[in-house]
């Protein structure tokens, strides 16, 4: 199973090896058709401390660290398979199942 990647950006790095990154995540609500934006924070290891706050950066899932560090800072900038694809991908999944809906509901009258 290949390892999941995140972007996001440095929030601290006040901790020895230790950086927290921010990853944002937008996805369309089942009921209301808008798009929600939601954060979470991961704490991610950075062996030589070279990240600071404010930076992007992208993230890997990796063996557990410690308890609370289970991702490893790969890299600055984007990456192949970036968060930012998600939400494209809920509304083209979104579009079809309001169609089907459509359909169901006009072959009932």
């Amino acid at each position: 199973m290949p390892k999941r990647q995140l972007q996001g950006t440095v929030v601290s790095d006040k901790a020895n090896k230790t950086v927290t990154v921010l990853v944002e995540r937008q996805f369309l609500h089942p009921v209301y058709k808008k798009t929600i934006r939601s954060t979470k924070k991961y704490a991610a290891h950075d062996e030589n401390n070279q990240f600071k706050t404010g930076q992007k950066v992208t993230i890997e899932e990796s063996r557990p660290i410690s308890k609370s560090k289970k991702w490893i800072v790969v890299g600055s900038g984007a990456i192949g398979s970036s968060t930012a694809a998600a939400p494209t991908k809920a509304k083209a999944d979104a579009a079809p199942k309001a169609a089907k809906a459509k359909k169901a509901v006009a072959k009932k009258k």
